[in-house]
This record gives C-alpha cells, sequence and structure tokens, in this order.
C-alpha cells in the first residue's frame, strides 16, 4: 500500500514548534516514499477552536513550504478533512462497536464522576473510572434510556492482555490492559473524544502511518483497542521525542517565540526554519547539517528520528539561518532584506538598487536573520546610532583624537568622487600625513559613524551612511572630544 500520511492540528491557536516539526516529518515522509500527505483539522473543541487559528495553521503550512495533497482548500477522496464535518462518520463507527459489545452507553453525571474521584483519591487509588454504567442490567439501561437522561459512549475495555505495538523510534512498547479505565468514545452532546476520532478518520482516511510526538504515547493504547474492536488494522507509529527549552523544560511560550510565523517576524526565513527544526531531533549521518526542504526530502527516513529531547537553541537556529541567507543568491538576499525592513517600517526601496545590494553586501557574515539588517545595519538606517560610551571614551581620550576626527570630517566632505576607493585612499593617506596608523583612525571613523567598535567594512559604512550624514557624525563626535595637540 502507498504511504500515507496526516499532520492533524487542533485550530485553537497558532502553529507552534512541536507541531510544525511534527508537520514537517510527515511531509518528508510522505515525500520520500512518493506518497500521501493529509492535513485534517481536528475542530471538535467548539470552545476552543476558531476559523482565525485554522486560518493561522494553514498560513503557517504555507510559509513554510509544506503544501498538502488533500486536505482544506485541496479536497480529496476521503474528505470531509474538518472533524466538526465528520459526525456521521463518528455515529457509523460508533454503532459497529455498540453492536460488537465493546462499547456502552454511561449516564453518571459530571458531579456524580467527581465524588467518584474524591474517594478514590482519599483511599490512595488512583482516579479511574469504576465501570458503574457497564455493571447495569438490561432494565436499568432500558430505564435510564426511557428517561432521556443525556448518555456518553465508553469503551468496555478489557480486564486483561495488553495492548503493545512496534515503535519506528522507540521500539516495543506495551501497557497493561488493566491499568487503561473505560474511557469515553462519543461525550453526551454528540461529538467523539479525541482518541475515537483520531482512529476513525486515520481508517477512512487509509492512513499507514502516524507520525507525532511522544506526549501521545499515551494515547495509543487506547486507540489501539478502538482498532482491534473495528477489526482494523493499526497504522504503523512513531513516535517523537518532545522538544525542550535550553533550561530542559518543555518548549513553551515562556521561551520566547513559538509560532513558526513569529519566527519570520523575528527575520528567520523558511528555508532556516525547515532546516532547524529537521534537526530536532533527526540527524542524516551525525555530520552534515545544512539541507534544503528539497535535500530534506531525498534523505530522510523515520529511522533515524532520535528517541532522546531535543534542545531548541536559538543560537543553533540564528547560524543555520545565516548559512540559508549566504545560499541565497544576492539578488534574492537583497529582495528578503528590502521586505524585511519595509515590514519594521524601514523602507530603503527609494535608496535606488545599487545602495541596496551595497548594504547587504556590507552586512556580509554579520547577517545571520533578517533582523540583523535592521541592527547592525542601523548606521545607514536611523539618523542617529546608539553609542557605546565607554568604547567612545577610551578612544576619545587618546592624543590627537579630536584633531584627526575633524579632519576625517573634512576630507569627507570635500571628496568629489565619493566611493569606496575614494574614501579608502584619502582616508588611509590622511592617517599617514597626521602619523599615525591607519587602524587608529578607522576606529574613530567606526566610532563616530556607528557608535560601536565593531561594524562591517568602514568605508561602506562610510558610503552607505552619505556624505552630508557621515560628516555631520564626524563633527558632532569630534565636538564631545577632549581638546589636545595632536601627537
Amino acid at each position: 500500500m502507498s504511504v500515507r500520511v496526516r499532520f492533524a492540528p487542533s485550530p485553537t491557536g497558532f502553529l507552534h514548534v512541536g507541531g510544525a516539526r511534527t508537520a514537517l516529518y510527515n511531509w518528508l515522509f510522505a515525500r520520500a516514499k512518493g506518497g500521501t500527505f493529509v492535513l485534517r483539522i481536528e475542530d471538535t473543541d467548539a470552545d476552543r477552536s476558531t476559523d482565525a487559528s485554522t486560518q493561522a495553521i494553514l498560513d503557517g503550512m504555507r510559509w513554510l513550504g509544506l503544501s498538502w495533497d488533500e486536505g482544506p482548500g485541496v479536497g480529496g477522496e476521503y474528505g470531509p478533512y474538518f472533524q466538526t464535518e465528520r459526525r456521521a462518520h463518528y455515529e457509523r463507527r460508533a454503532a459497529e462497536l455498540l453492536a460488537g459489545g465493546h462499547a456502552y452507553h454511561c449516564w453518571c453525571t459530571a458531579d456524580e464522576l467527581a465524588a467518584r474521584r474524591a474517594a478514590q483519591a482519599e483511599r490512595g487509588e488512583d482516579p479511574r473510572y469504576d465501570g458503574a454504567c457497564r455493571r447495569l442490567s438490561d432494565a436499568e439501561r432500558e430505564a435510564k434510556r426511557a428517561s432521556g437522561a443525556p448518555a456518553a459512549l465508553r469503551f468496555a475495555c478489557p480486564a486483561e492482555g495488553e495492548s503493545a505495538w512496534d515503535d519506528v523510534v522507540r521500539g516495543r512498547v506495551s501497557f497493561r490492559n488493566e491499568v487503561l479505565d473505560d474511557f469515553v468514545l462519543v461525550r453526551t452532546d454528540g461529538l467523539p473524544t479525541y482518541n475515537f476520532a483520531c482512529v476513525v478518520d486515520d481508517l477512512d482516511m487509509r492512513i499507514t502511518h502516524v507520525v507525532r510526538g511522544d506526549d501521545h504515547i499515551s494515547n495509543t493504547p487506547r486507540q489501539l483497542l478502538i482498532y482491534a474492536a473495528l477489526g482494523a488494522t493499526p497504522p504503523v507509529f512513531a513516535h517523537a521525542s518532545m522538544i525542550l527549552g535550553p533550561d530542559g523544560k518543555r518548549l513553551s511560550k515562556r521561551h520566547g517565540a513559538t509560532s513558526v510565523e513569529a519566527f519570520g517576524e523575528l527575520g528567520i526565513v523558511p528555508e532556516g526554519m525547515v532546516n532547524f527544526l529537521a534537526l530536532l531531533g533527526w540527524s542524516y549521518d551525525g555530520k552534515q547539517e545544512l539541507f534544503s526542504l528539497d535535500e530534506l526530502a531525498k534523505v530522510f527516513t523515520l529511522e533515524k528520528i532520535g528517541a532522546n529531547p531535543a534542545v531548541f537553541d536559538t543560537q543553533k537556529l540564528e547560524w543555520v539561518n545565516g548559512q540559508h541567507l549566504k545560499r541565497l543568491d544576492e539578488g534574492e538576499r537583497v529582495r528578503r532584506v528590502k521586505a524585511f525592513l519595509a515590514s519594521r517600517g524601514r523602507p530603503i526601496d527609494g535608496r535606488g538598487e545599487p545602495w541596496c545590494t551595497a548594504f547587504v553586501r556590507a552586512l556580509g557574515e554579520r547577517l545571520r536573520t533578517l533582523a540583523d539588517a535592521e541592527t547592525v545595519g542601523a548606521f545607514a538606517l536611523a539618523d542617529e546610532v546608539a553609542c557605546d560610551e565607554e568604547a567612545f571614551a577610551a578612544a576619545a581620550a587618546k592624543s590627537g583624537a579630536r584633531a584627526a576626527t575633524e579632519a576625517l570630517a573634512d576630507f569627507v566632505e570635500r571628496d568629489a568622487e565619493f566611493s569606496l576607493a575614494s574614501l579608502e585612499a584619502g582616508t588611509r593617506a590622511l592617517a599617514a600625513e597626521r602619523g599615525m596608523k591607519a587602524g587608529e583612525l578607522i576606529g574613530l571613523a567606526r566610532l563616530a559613524l556607528t557608535g560601536q567598535k565593531t561594524s562591517p567594512g568602514i568605508f561602506e559604512v562610510l558610503w552607505l551612511t552619505g556624505r552630508e550624514r557621515a560628516t555631520a557624525r564626524l563633527r558632532a563626535a569630534a565636538a564631545r572630544m577632549p581638546a589636545g595637540e595632536p601627537t
């Protein structure tokens, strides 16, 4: 049978990092095997599911470049692909389970269940359903039905044996059936629970492999019991490890941006995000780390997903992202920088293509995220720059610093050519005339123009800042320096 996998998010928020990785692994496996990638929206949580969240998930998938073969907006042979539109499917399967003696109606109220759980806790027992309605006689059941009281549908768990599977990532996993209680399949409002809807949908959509996070391991034995009761063969399961924050705790909002599109707003490009997500728990050969999406699809296998937790390392993400920015041809890199700066209210289109290209070239290796264009390139974008006062004071205290800075301002103002070549030649000549090392004068210029001890090449900085603004900054910096005789 051809591989069929699915990503089935709940539309209760954005596409977070863990969900994005799950989607990616499924997409890559489908592409590697020439199979089908299904997107299914599990929207039965009526209180929390929203259209806005659904759209955010779809947008996040598209931003990552993960197109789906079946699902919302695409259709497919096994739809609908929203669970709220699949109620007839759940009713049909529920009837099968009832007819086969694998399920029963439960009329226990929420208050009754809570009281029993509290009593179990007081006795030191694990809270679980006590099977009260499973023990009802036929007459008692008929009386309950006749009363019109709302009823849920519970699965009749076997009291013996085990539910086990060979997980692609974790090997043999088993649960004793006796530790499972009679879980709810359909709520009193007629909507299915997660485990029941998941099984029904995966059966109806012919899903062959379920690739998901290890937080679902505890759901798997219950799902296996449902498959068995329906006389169906379960899919192959692969449970990827959890993702931890740098503090060793499960990744959450407290660790910063967890929405994939939020990372885009921080300057991460889709190519970098996809590559980084793939490495959160998967490794090709322990050496190669940089992959395009197409390259990943050629080498990805479920067997190389690791069982140990993955750590979300922001520095590693930025490094990977920077490598993908370097992989882009210059024109595309410039286009992305321009688009990002425009989104931040700093459009640079009006400065002309030669300026924009030179600006991105000057950023060079410092461009690890698109946001670096705004910070590293602040000298060319802002009228004023933040100054490292300690570094400035140290440089300004040197004998002749003020006079040298004023002389450089005069040169920049008069340089008729005002090109990279003329600025470099003139600056170096000026340093020689004043008996200074070129590096000393360049250091003064860098602090005056950027406010920092490090920056892109100083001659690119001069040219990009522009004659008028560069001259003004040099003069303003000189005015802040103590007067003194040049050395």
